[in-house]
């Protein structure tokens, strides 16, 4: 195989293609759980289906170009095998109820409770229950499949097979860390730096911990939001917040998950923001108009919300409503490539490279 040259001197930027929001009505997601748990069980115990929007191509079949959207079932009394890989994951039991196992510890979880799990820890589900377990996990999955370093390994038992590999690493005690003798000197006024190749193979470790967000305890909240008054012009939500995730606000170090709670006869202002937004409806109905097209939706509905950097804005009409959103936010603040537009008549900003945003929370609490 050989280099090309292509030249691009002088050529205007491509457009871009976006994705077009798509529905997928409650009924055939309960449809396509029905048929995995009345199906034969896997060897590894696995059964699930990918939602794949219609624009997707492969490597990384997902429901946005980096988040896949993955039906699970569990049946009364299976169990799957242990798995691992470098993807991370928030999941939503959708009915049902089980045990997901991260990392050794045992998370029970119910109807609408959320949790996440990190990138290379070991995990597996059970399900102890008298009925099928049903859950929608979301992941980076897309990404990774593209790059071509999607790492995934199934087994039995508690060690991986790669770990054989393993050696022992624990520094002895009072012994100096490596980076301690690496060149790590701040070069121009300006702030540029000089770090010794120690730092890119021992990186400051954040412990990265899979989390629980039980709805019965996120449930006593929501009404805090949802009786906020009309003229708030924000999103009526609370965060699913992670700590390991800092400043980036995600649940995942790739996402994050909002639960909210939305009066009837709201109407959103229009907005865009190039991280891509999911919403799986809890409860309550209502419309979007995503892109100018209108689509109507209802809880047990799963919905592109928010294709990247397309117009959008979301209505109730006579009932609260309900909504887990899922949005590769702290992925693209991580990349610097978080541009949002809050209203049209504000400026496009970057955020978390710029100041960003305001909602009129502080003048309706003055008030």
């Amino acid at each position: 195989m050989a280099h090309r040259f292509v030249d691009i001197s002088g050529a205007p930027p491509r457009a871009q293609n976006a994705w077009k929001s798509i529905i997928v009505p409650g009924k055939d997601i309960a449809m396509e759980a029905e048929r995995l748990a009345s199906a034969g069980k896997p060897a590894n115990g696995r059964r699930g289906s990918l939602i794949v929007h219609p624009m997707a191509g492969a490597p990384g079949l997902g429901f946005t170009p980096g988040i896949d959207v993955t039906i699970n079932v569990v049946n009364p009394g299976e169990r799957t095998t242990n798995l691992r890989k470098n993807s991370n994951m928030l999941e939503i039991c959708v009915s049902g109820s089980g045990v997901a196992t991260v990392s050794g510890r045992d998370i029970r979880v119910e109807k609408n409770d959320v949790w996440n799990t990190p990138s290379m820890q070991i995990h597996s589900y059970r399900n102890d229950g008298q009925t099928p377990w049903v859950r929608l996990s979301y992941s980076n999955a897309p990404l990774l499949e593209k790059l071509e370093i999607h790492f995934v390994e199934e087994f039995e038992g508690e060690t991986p097979p790669t770990d054989r590999y393993t050696q022992a690493r624990e520094r002895a005690e009072g012994q100096k860390s490596a980076r301690e003798f690496a060149m790590r000197k701040q070069i121009t006024d300006e702030g540029a730096w000089l770090y010794g190749y120690e730092y890119l193979i021992d990186i400051d470790v954040i412990e990265s911990k899979a989390l629980h967000w039980p709805w019965a305890k996120v449930a006593e909240y929501l009404p805090k939001v949802n009786e906020i008054d009309m003229k708030y012009n924000g999103r009526r939500l609370y965060v699913l917040y992670n700590p390991a995730t800092e400043r980036r606000i995600g649940t995942t170090h790739s996402f994050f998950a909002t639960l909210s709670s939305t009066p009837p006869n709201s109407h959103h202002v229009p907005h865009r923001h190039s991280s891509a937004a999911i919403n799986y409806y809890l409860r309550g109905h209502g419309y979007s108009f995503v892109d100018g097209e209108r689509i109507t939706w209802k809880a047990g509905d799963l919905l592109l919300s928010a294709p990247g950097w397309v117009m959008h804005a979301h209505h109730t009409e006579d009932e609260s409503t309900s909504a887990l959103t899922v949005q590769d936010h702290p992925l693209q603040i991580a990349m610097e490539s978080l541009i949002w537009q809050e209203r049209v008549e504000e400026p496009i900003l970057a955020l978390g490279s710029q100041k960003g945003f305001e909602s009129n929370i502080a003048q309706l609490v003055k008030a």
